[in-house]
């Protein structure tokens, strides 16, 4: 399909994913044209990188990255099961790529 391209994973909120799934659905109905949601994604991404100055665009991105921030400090002074094991036990465990014994 492109010259290049690349596969990226990307995890997104439902309610942006239901937003976008509207889009491609009003869009298939005008253009009387199949529009699948990847199409829609990749025309959204391709628009805001048009805009790299855009204040609203700068506002959504610096709030996404404050969010991740405080999901991943969150996440390090929260303990889990991992870390509460003694080191003894965690010793015992195979290593990665150790083979198991049947």
């Amino acid at each position: 399909m492109f010259a290049e391209e690349a596969r990226v994973l990307i995890i997104l909120p439902q309610d942006l994913v239901d937003r976008a799934r509207s889009v491609a659905g009003r869009a298939t109905t005008a253009m009387k044209l199949p529009v699948s949601l990847q199409i829609v994604l990749r025309a959204l991404i391709e628009e805001g990188l048009k805009r790299p100055g855009d204040e609203a665009l700068l506002a959504n991105v610096r709030g996404q990255a404050e969010a991740v921030r405080r999901i991943r400090s969150e996440a390090r002074r929260r303990p889990t099961a991992r870390n509460a094991t003694s080191p003894a036990a965690a010793r015992s465990r195979p290593g990665v790529g150790a083979r198991r014994s049947s």
